[in-house]
């Protein structure tokens, strides 16, 4: 059938025919008090959206979904344990490992011992700062660099601690070093996920990622280091809002490309997704494992290319082989048997999700630009502006969710009776606030659930 002749075959239909027509079926409602929502970040979703909503044409974002893999996240205490954990994960159908290292005294040989690190992508997360500590683990990926990725983030680290490892001219020269030393792996990571954990909106998350990234180019450039082939590395969590999750990493990837030709970077970034804490929850636990499902499809479908997910029961239990097993299942199910990895640029050509990312992109803009004109993101976190933002942003979605109007089943609505959690505990599932003294007031990772569950569990 020929596909021109298709479409000629049926009039196209005007946007005030259609808004006639929903106008009709309304009988008499008013269109936009209606049809027309806001979102927290100020944007106001249309009931349908045609070709002219577009300011240009199409936005360009390489949204490739045939290239995205499956990774596993292992906390590292202990290196045979985690090696163990590791190879069974690669068996089980895993094709990216992402290992967050707790202290310098784990051994690179044995948490890779076995492992094909030629053919396996793997992501290293530290908690700590050691110069030498990277170039022993250096000596024993040499032969595979450019598939290694060390998710170095001294200001990360900084946001979420309030403090530096050591002080703001150790870490960076330390930084300086590791850079120089791993000058053909892919170093430099953003670690947005905490922002959104935190309760940022959208265009706060995108606007904190590029003026924290830009930080960094800053840096470089001072110090001569900065490279047209510098790859940086995005860590975003994705929420349950299905369509603008999606919009916001092909926002990030949009912005990123706008701010490095400023740099003179051209290279596109590596985006690292996981689903939000934010929105999990202990009582009728098994509710995550649907949230979850819907937050990796978001992340696929925006273009990420490493995506690993957060297992149901990961808020309260300890790590388990059965959680493992299931939470990789869900990616394996997405990618083997609902084709997730045959198309690609998948949500490239709808006109909401292209009218969406341009308007997060837009909007994330004119903070990073307030940002900048505050001498950058660094001031603006030691004059405590960007915690502010969050809080006040957090403070909001809270309001929502206690008056049940941002809903999480089993939580704050639709709740079982018959649920008792007290006993199952491992692990606490709530914020905690180290009273210590910091440079910065820290920024802090807290779901939306937690004061009603400490109410239940104290009337358990």
């Amino acid at each position: 059938m020929n596909k021109e002749k298709l479409f000629t075959d049926f009039p196209s239909v005007s946007r005030q025919a259609w808004k006639q027509k929903i106008q009709a079926d309304l009988k008499g409602e008013d269109y936009n008090e209606t049809l027309i929502w806001e979102s927290p970040e100020g944007i106001k979703v249309k009931p349908f959206y045609m070709a002219d909503d577009l300011d240009a044409s199409p936005i360009s974002s390489p949204t490739t979904g045939s290239d995205w893999l499956i990774g596993q996240h292992i906390i590292v205490t202990d290196g045979a344990e985690a090696n163990l954990r590791a190879k069974k994960a690669i068996k089980g159908g895993v094709e990216s490992l992402i290992f967050t290292l707790v202290h310098p005294n784990l051994k690179p040989k044995e948490i890779l011992k076995g492992i094909d690190i030629n053919t396996i992508p793997l992501h290293f997360q530290f908690q700590f700062l050691s110069v030498a500590y990277i170039k022993d683990l250096l000596s024993y990926t040499d032969s595979s660099k450019g598939n290694i990725y060390f998710h170095i983030d001294i200001l990360g680290n900084f946001c979420r601690t309030g403090n530096w490892f050591t002080d703001f001219e150790s870490d960076h020269s330390a930084l300086a070093e590791i850079l120089n030393k791993a000058e053909n792996t892919p170093t430099l990571s953003i670690d947005v996920s905490l922002y959104q954990n935190a309760g940022a909106n959208r265009t706060q998350q995108l606007a904190y990622a590029i003026g924290h990234a830009t930080e960094y180019l800053n840096f470089l450039n001072k110090k001569k280091l900065l490279r047209s082939d510098l790859k940086v590395c995005f860590k975003m969590a994705v929420d349950g809002n299905y369509f603008f999750e999606i919009a916001k990493l092909r926002a990030l990837r949009l912005l990123w490309k706008t701010l490095a030709v400023e740099f003179g970077i051209h290279t596109d970034c590596h985006i690292l997704a996981c689903p939000s804490k934010r929105n999990k929850t202990i009582y009728d636990y098994n509710v995550n494992l649907l949230r979850t499902t819907t937050e990796c499809m978001s992340a696929i479908l925006g273009g990420a290319d490493t995506v690993y997910n957060l297992s149901y029961d990961a808020i309260y239990h300890e790590n388990n082989e059965f959680a493992d097993r299931i939470s990789r299942n869900q990616l394996l199910i997405l990618k083997s048997e609902s084709y997730f990895d045959k198309i690609a640029n998948p949500s490239d050509g709808s006109y909401y999700i292209e009218v969406l990312t341009q308007q997060l992109a837009d909007k994330a803009l004119v903070i990073f630009k307030q940002i900048e004109q505050g001498d950058g993101f660094l001031k603006q976190l030691k004059a405590h502006n960007i915690q502010r933002k969050i809080k006040e942003s957090a403070l909001k979605q809270q309001i929502r969710f206690d008056a049940g109007d941002e809903v999480l089943v089993g939580s704050n609505k639709y709740l079982s009776e018959m649920d008792k959690m007290k006993q199952e505990l491992q692990r606490n599932p709530f914020a905690k606030n180290d009273p210590r003294k910091t440079i910065i007031e820290p920024i802090l990772e807290i779901r939306l659930s937690e004061s009603s569950e400490k109410i239940r569990l104290d009337h358990e």
